[in-house]
C-alpha cells in the first residue's frame, strides 16, 4: 500500500544480522544505502509489518530482537508486541513524514530473493568494518551498528 495519511504514515525498518554482517539494500529511487522496510498496513501492527516487509523485500524469515521482560505476555484480549529498539520521526518531503519503528532481526539463510516487483539497487551484508568504509546515512550506520553488536553473537 502507498501511504495511508496524507501527512503521516507509520512505516518499519528492520535490521537484519546473520553472524557478524548485517543486510543493507540500496534503495533504487534514493540511491542510498537503507535498511529493510515499509509502511504500516490498516490490517497489521509493527511487529506483523516488520515480518512481512522482509519476506516480501528480500526473502528471509527473520527472528524479531524481543524484550520479553519489557510487558507482560499475556494482554487480555490481545496480545503483547515486540517493542521496537528505536523509533523516529523525520520528513519524506516538506509535506509528508514517517513514524518509523526501527527492529533488530537475526535470520539463518543470507540468500536475498528480490521478487521482480521488489526491485532495489542490490543488497549488501556488511561487517562493522564495511559500515565505516560505506557512504551512510550517519542514523543508519548507527542503527546497522547497533545492531550488529546486539546480535552478532547469537
Amino acid at each position: 500500500m502507498a501511504h495511508i495519511h496524507d501527512k503521516v504514515d507509520f512505516t518499519v525498518e528492520v535490521f537484519i544480522v546473520h553472524k557478524n554482517k548485517v543486510l543493507l539494500r540500496l534503495h533504487d529511487k534514493y540511491k542510498i544505502w537503507l535498511s529493510v522496510g515499509g509502511h504500516i498496513e490498516l490490517h497489521e501492527d509493527p511487529t506483523e509489518a516488520a515480518i512481512r516487509e522482509v519476506k516480501e523485500e528480500v526473502g528471509l524469515d527473520v527472528k524479531l530482537l524481543e524484550d520479553a521482560h519489557l510487558f507482560p505476555p499475556v494482554v487480555k484480549n490481545g496480545r503483547a508486541l515486540s517493542p521496537p529498539r528505536f523509533i523516529n520521526r523525520h520528513n519524506i518531503s516538506p509535506a509528508h513524514e514517517h513514524v518509523v519503528f526501527i527492529y533488530f532481526a537475526s535470520t539463518e539463510s543470507t540468500d536475498v530473493v528480490e521478487p521482480e516487483n521488489e526491485q532495489s539497487g542490490g543488497c549488501t551484508w556488511a561487517t562493522k568494518e564495511d559500515l565505516e568504509n560505506m557512504d551512510l546515512l550517519p542514523e543508519i550506520k548507527f542503527y546497522a551498528a547497533r545492531a550488529l553488536d546486539e546480535l552478532s553473537s547469537l
